[in-house]
């Protein structure tokens, strides 16, 4: 039986589904010595790289998650000591998350450990073709956020 022919954008589609699924394992078997899980990992960087402590729904929107999935995280990151709830003098029952000296510390080793891991997994790889490659996925972001689903029944 021959495969299906596939046109290149499905095929990317398809690529990061399997790519995503194999960080998301991969990340975890990362930073396990450190008592983190990719999901976990994630909630901690996406505070350590903002401007300043963030919500919930901050979090997830710039993960690309779920709010209930980030709560959850926040949640058992709270137990560990890693992260700490404030005030948010904008909304007062959304508070705003920040990391603790703990935190920044488990989230510094992740990231030790993440550069190990991506210089070894971009060995051999061409600069130029990696950054084509982040440039057609910020794209393709981009477009996921602006374009409108077919109708339902309906066909383009």
């Amino acid at each position: 039986m021959a495969a299906a022919v596939i046109d290149p954008l499905t095929g990317i589609m398809l690529s990061v589904f399997r790519v995503n699924a194999r960080l998301l394992e991969k990340g975890d078997e990362l930073v396990a010595p450190l008592q983190l899980t990719s999901a976990r990992w994630q909630v901690l960087g996406a505070i350590a790289l903002a401007d300043g402590p963030l919500t919930a729904p901050q979090i997830a929107a710039a993960m690309g998650v779920t709010r209930q999935g980030v709560q959850k995280q926040l949640n058992l990151a709270m137990q560990e000591g890693w992260i700490q709830p404030g005030d948010n003098p904008r909304h007062e029952r959304s508070p705003l998350y920040a990391l603790t000296r703990a935190g920044r510390r488990v989230y510094d080793a992740a990231m030790a450990l993440e550069q190990n891991w991506s210089e070894a997994l971009s060995a051999g790889l061409d600069a130029g073709e990696l950054a084509v490659a982040l440039r057609v996925l910020k794209a393709l972001e981009e477009r996921l956020a602006e374009t409108p689903l077919p109708v339902r029944g309906r066909r383009a």
